[in-house]
Order: C-alpha cells, then structure tokens, then sequence
C-alpha cells in the first residue's frame, strides 16, 4: 500500500480511462463505483459484505454524521473507519448537497450555510472551514470541497453565481484542509449544463489545485441527455492526471455512458435502496420481483450471476420475501444489486485494458435491449 495518494493511469480506449488509485489504506480501482454509506452503513448489508461485491471504496455523508452521531463522537470512538468496521479507504462528500435539498430550512451566505436539521429542528452552521473540519474528526481519505450545488433547471445567471462562490469556497476549503499526507482533497467542478460556465470552473480549480477533481450539479434533476451532453466536454477540461468523479450517478447505463466519456469515480444510493423496494438489475435489464409473476418461478434472477441471491435463491423464493416483508429481501436484493454494479465496472475496466471497450457497450446495451426472459 502507497504512503501516500497518488494515481496511475493503466490504460485508456478512446477517452475511457482504467487506473488505479494507491492510498494509505488500499488501492482503488478505477473505474470505480462507491456504494453509499449514508449514515456510517449502507443499508442492509456488512461492511464484509459489501467488501466481497468487490467494491475497493465507500462513502460516507458529511452532512448526516455531523447531525447524528456527530463528528466529535466519532472522533473520541477512533474514526469512522473503526466506527463502522470498514478498514479500507472512505469519501465524505462535503454535505453541500444535502444543504441544497433543505431549501425551506436553510440560509445561504458567502460565509456559509446555516441550516436546521431535519431530524429535530436545532440549528447547524457549514462552512468550508466547518466541512475541513468535520471531515478531519471523520478521518475519511479523500475530502470533498464545500460547495453549493443548485438544483436544474436554473438560469444561467443563477447557475453562474451559485458556480463563482462554489470556486470561492473550493479556495477556503484547500487552505483549511492544510497538509494532510496520505489524504486527498478534491475540487468540485460547477455550472450547469453551459460549457462557458464549466470551463471557467475548470479554470478556478486548477489554479487552486488538488488531489483529483469531481463533476457536481449533474443528476439533479436535467435529464441523461442533458448530462451526457455536459460529459461530452467537461472532463476534458480537468487534468489528465488526476482522478475524476461524477457525483450522484446512477443508473447502469448512466455509468457506461460516463465511463465512456472520461469519468473515473461514481457513487449513487441507487443499488442499495432499489434493492430494498424491490427492484434488481440484471444484465437483462431491471427486474421488478415484487410482480405477480415471479411467484412460481424456479430460476435465479441472473443465471450468470455468482452473488448469494442468484447462487441460492430463486425468484420465487426473493418474490415471496419481499411481499412478506422479510428483512432477508432487503439484504439479498440489494447484495444482488451492488455485486452487479462492481461486475459492471470489472469489466469495464478489462474492456479498457484490451482496447475493445466499443465492443462491451454494444454488448452491455444489447443484453439490455433483449429484456428480462420471461418464465418457461
């Protein structure tokens, strides 16, 4: 294990790009995708568990650890990898995100954030300062700038300011991070879906520098054409020589199309809470267990599958689970969904290394297009 942060780039086809990222806590092979760890937990599942899907990096929420059980505790408790039993490398987003989606509780200002919490009213401050902080006490490796993050549509007026103070803040967050070896700091590219706006961004983030460079304010709410439409251009503005993360996304096709253009790092609850509802996606495309007729169905979701649900279960058995409300629904379903989601990016990044990546795509998206084969 690196010392240190650092990134190598193995191999790219086209702009897919594989490489891996060494930390003091392990190496992350990109493209990497990184289930969620809201609360210090991704839901229904262990963090062993969740190691044996194959996923080399979690991610934690600033903003709910610092409401609930706080970042202090954690601190005190030896922090957050031991709190929660995941020894291998975390990233804490910076809870500019969870912020935005408070718009009827919050307050923004250059300085800042004030806020009230969602869980019991009280009266919470972030700032870049604040989010350094709190991240420091967590101890997660790679740290993410605050930022704020403006929900789209939006004009580009707004999207514009809501950018420059998002590059003022990426400023104030790098000089509070300080010298940390062995932990990243990452910048947050803004502005919408103009490209004016985003290369100025670009611009900003890299006369301050960092350890790598994420594209935020995308999968909030403008449409995968929109979004695929900002990947077209945006990563090229960042170095090549650096990790890139698209933050929030999301489905399986949104990721191929990502990892195609550029983008490096993902994260999205999707997985774990469709696992959860019911829903399970398969190399056929989303299957839906809780319909009708899957209740006297032999097979396993996936025939090509090696997770405990496909090797164990049939769908019968999942369908009958989740319509009696078992615990063990939850837990299969969504260790089906985030082994599928690190399959996904194994063979993405084989595809990269053998230069046949077009031919994967094709392949993936014809699986999908064929659909979920129906009982015999």
């Amino acid at each position: 294990m690196s010392a240190k942060f650092e990134f190598e780039l193995k191999a790219t086809d086209g702009v897919a790009r594989t490489g891996v990222i060494s930390t003091p806590r392990g190496e992350i092979r990109t493209p990497a995708f990184m289930p969620v760890g809201t609360a210090a937990t991704v839901k229904a599942m262990m963090p062993e568990s969740v190691r044996e899907t194959g996923a080399d990096i979690l991610l934690g929420n600033t903003y709910h650890l610092m409401l609930r059980p706080g970042a202090e505790r954690i601190d005190r408790l030896g922090g957050l990898h031991r709190f929660m039993n995941w020894e291998r490398p975390i990233l804490t987003d910076s809870g500019g995100f969870q912020v935005m989606s408070l718009a009827g509780l919050r307050k923004l200002t250059e300085e800042g954030v004030t806020f009230k919490s969602h869980i019991d009213g009280s009266k919470h401050e972030l700032t870049p300062e604040r989010s350094m902080e709190i991240q420091r006490l967590l101890g997660s490796d790679i740290v993410m700038c605050f930022d704020e993050c403006p929900a789209l549509p939006a004009n580009n007026e707004a999207v514009a300011e809501s950018m420059r103070l998002s590059m003022r803040w990426a400023a104030r967050s790098k000089e509070a991070f300080g010298d940390r070896p062995g932990h990243a700091l990452f910048g947050i590219m803004q502005g919408g879906v103009t490209p004016e706006l985003r290369e100025e961004s670009a611009v900003a983030l890299r006369e301050i520098g960092f350890d790598g460079y994420a594209i935020g304010g995308l999968a909030v709410g403008e449409g995968q054409e929109a979004m695929f439409g900002v990947l077209d251009y945006a990563p090229g503005f960042l170095p090549e020589n650096r990790p890139r993360y698209l933050m929030g996304v999301g489905k399986p096709d949104d990721i191929v199309g990502a990892v195609k253009r550029g983008v490096d790092m993902m994260d999205c609850v999707l997985p774990s809470r469709s696992g959860r509802t019911g829903q399970v996606f398969t190399r056929h495309g989303v299957v839906n267990i809780k319909n009708a007729r899957h209740a006297d169905d032999p097979r396993p979701l996936d025939e090509a599958c090696a997770c405990p649900a496909c090797r164990n279960y049939s769908r019968a058995y999942l369908h009958h689970v989740f319509r009696a409300q078992e615990m063990i629904s939850g837990m299969l379903l969504t260790w089906h969904n985030l082994h599928y989601y690190q399959e996904l990016m194994a063979g993405m990044r084989r595809a990269i290394s053998d230069g046949d990546f077009a031919v994967w795509e094709a392949e993936f998206h014809q699986a999908r297009a064929e659909g979920d084969i129906e009982p015999v």
